[in-house]
């Protein structure tokens, strides 16, 4: 396994150390460990870890944005994000940036090894604490979003910023007809008809999707 090269940040130092300690007693080779986000970017920009592990929230700068800006920055370093968030919304975001693992911190020692192995083979890991369904309910939202089109999901953060048809026709220049236009297909596409104040309902839930 040593070929394997992983890097670690959290904040908690006792987690930190801890699993440190449980990856290299699995003969994995940890080349490093941070406390914040900034820290173990720059390490990750360094030593193009094949893995990193990363809380999802750290001081300057939390796990999945480190791992959106390495993503967009085209490294090649896989992240399993870890965190103490159950919610689908957190699942549904991880999956957006397309993280290969998403451990619960409570099962971080028990599970790290299977999730590493999953990740290696180029799979995804999540907790299993997660229900199938919680997964698959996070992956239909992102799917939905992803069949918008750019000018649909414009509409869709301006909707999400409580702009009116107006304010959104006229920052886009179009007429306010065109909005209702791109707002009816998007209730569609998002499966939400028939659903009173459903736009705004799914708006203020999935706001996570929509950066």
């Amino acid at each position: 396994m040593n070929d394997i090269s992983i890097v670690l940040a959290d904040d908690h130092p006792l987690l930190l150390e801890g699993l440190e300690a449980n990856l290299i007693a699995k003969g994995y080779n940890v080349l490093a460990t941070a406390k914040d986000g900034k820290s173990i970017l720059k390490i990750i920009t360094e030593l193009a870890p094949r893995i990193a592990i990363l809380d999802i929230e750290m001081p300057e700068m939390d796990g999945l944005s480190v791992a959106k800006y390495c993503m967009e920055h085209s490294y090649n370093t896989k992240f399993i994000i870890l965190s103490y968030h159950k919610e689908t919304e957190f699942i549904a975001r991880a999956k957006s940036l397309n993280v290969s693992g998403y451990l619960l911190k409570e099962d971080a020692l028990e599970e790290i090894d299977n999730c590493i192995q999953e990740v290696e083979n180029g799979g995804q890991y999540f907790s299993k604490a997660f229900q199938l369904k919680d997964v698959k309910n996070a992956q239909s939202a992102l799917e939905r979003v992803e069949s918008l089109t750019p000018s649909e999901r414009k509409i869709l953060k301006l909707i999400s910023k409580n702009q009116s048809t107006r304010a959104i026709a006229e920052s886009l220049f179009i007429s306010e007809r065109t909005v209702e236009k791109h707002r009816s297909n998007i209730i569609q596409k998002l499966n939400l008809e028939g659903k009173s104040n459903g736009l705004i309902a799914w708006v203020l839930q999935n706001k996570h999707l929509l950066s």
